[in-house]
């Protein structure tokens, strides 16, 4: 397919995207921050992000001094936390290793927490002109259509060849535009769902679309059971005031601000009081608003993560605090200045829930 680069770049210059925030730049750090956050997040989640981002870290100098706390809050409901943590550990690296400079080749690149090849790639491409062949998400699924490419592209097999016919197929010049274009034509025409195929460039030597296999292609994971978790969190609520604690840096919401999860088998008022040294006044189940009772299983809050889901049941303590000293990563915060705090979604939601009912049963109905 001699001709698929220069079809790909004769198609972006008309149809290609080029006017997103960090497009029209070669400025190292406002790209590699769009391109980790792209990673498995639509262009339009990332925006207000980004711009957020930029507002309060304008220069990778700035990101590498701020606490990682404020980076996480920044990042709260984005999703996918460890990106966070490991473009704060990247912006530090920089600083220490490279002089404060982006590096340039794409291997050193890559040696950066947070990066792999693919991301590499794309910076050192749009950034500093490398011919380097990209492999995100979209291109692969344009390569599989194209090429009528068997198998699941992130297995290692298929992602070997993948490789092999992104490096051959870079065209001489014009990189960066290759590598936007392919980007452009998996996320506006050759989408997972519906492709416009009467819009792409390469209709006529698709070989999904001459086969009918564009629904087949690229192939799905092979699926297996979604392990299912539950967890109880309690709402431990002093007046106006509610009790979080930071997550372990490793595992779900990493260095992340949670409510505490009440262990399997515990008593939630003896366990409470013992942990956290709060005088119990009130149980409050969230189905029946019946203080003191436990009766009703409460209705849950279902959390999808990438490789499980967790089924959350929160249930509301109205306590009294006592005056036994606080533990590291501790915080008794005000609901109101809750929103600013580095949370994950789902506690997000059930504390604004929480604030707009006024202390009312918590979760009302299923969400």
């Amino acid at each position: 397919m001699k001709d698929f680069a220069v079809r790909l770049i004769r198609w972006h210059q008309r149809h290609g995207r080029h006017d997103l925030p960090w497009q029209n730049t070669t400025d190292s750090y406002r790209i590699w921050l769009s391109e980790v956050m792209l990673q498995q997040t639509q262009v339009a989640t990332v925006i207000p992000y980004y711009r957020r981002f930029l507002e309060r870290f304008p220069q990778l100098a700035d990101l590498a001094a701020a606490p990682v706390d404020e980076v996480m809050a920044l990042w709260s409901g984005l999703g996918y936390y460890a990106r966070a943590r490991n473009l704060h550990a990247a912006a530090r690296a920089v600083m220490a290793q490279h002089n404060g400079i982006f590096p340039r080749d794409p291997d050193v690149i890559a040696r950066l927490p947070g990066i792999g090849r693919s991301t590499a790639n794309s910076i050192a491409t749009f950034c500093f002109g490398a011919h380097a062949p990209i492999l995100d998400g979209n291109v692969k699924r344009v390569l599989c259509r194209a090429f009528g490419i068997e198998g699941f592209p992130g297995s290692g097999t298929v992602q070997k060849r993948l490789w092999a016919l992104a490096e051959e197929l870079m065209p001489k010049r014009h990189a960066a535009i290759y590598n936007q274009a392919q980007m452009d034509l998996g996320a506006m025409v050759c989408t997972r769902s519906k492709p416009r195929c009467e819009s792409c460039p390469l209709d006529d030597i698709c070989v999904a679309r001459a086969t009918g296999r564009t629904a087949e292609l690229p192939q799905a994971k092979p699926r297996r059971e979604i392990p299912q978790r539950h967890a109880t969190l309690l709402v431990l609520l002093d007046g106006d005031r509610v009790l979080l604690e930071t997550r372990p840096p490793s595992g779900i919401w990493g260095g992340l601000l949670s409510l505490p999860e009440l262990p399997d088998g515990a008593d939630v008022q003896q366990w409470s009081e013992q942990r956290f040294a709060c005088r119990v006044i009130a149980v409050t189940c969230p189905r029946s608003g019946s203080p003191g009772t436990q009766s009703e299983p409460a209705p849950t809050l279902v959390h999808a993560f990438s490789h499980f889901r967790l089924h959350i049941t929160p249930l509301l303590l109205q306590v009294t605090r006592g005056h036994a000293a606080m533990e590291p990563g501790w915080q008794w915060l005000d609901l109101a200045e809750a929103g600013n705090a580095a949370l994950p979604a789902p506690i997000r939601r059930i504390l604004d829930t929480l604030q707009t009912s006024g202390s009312k049963p918590l979760l009302s109905r299923k969400r």
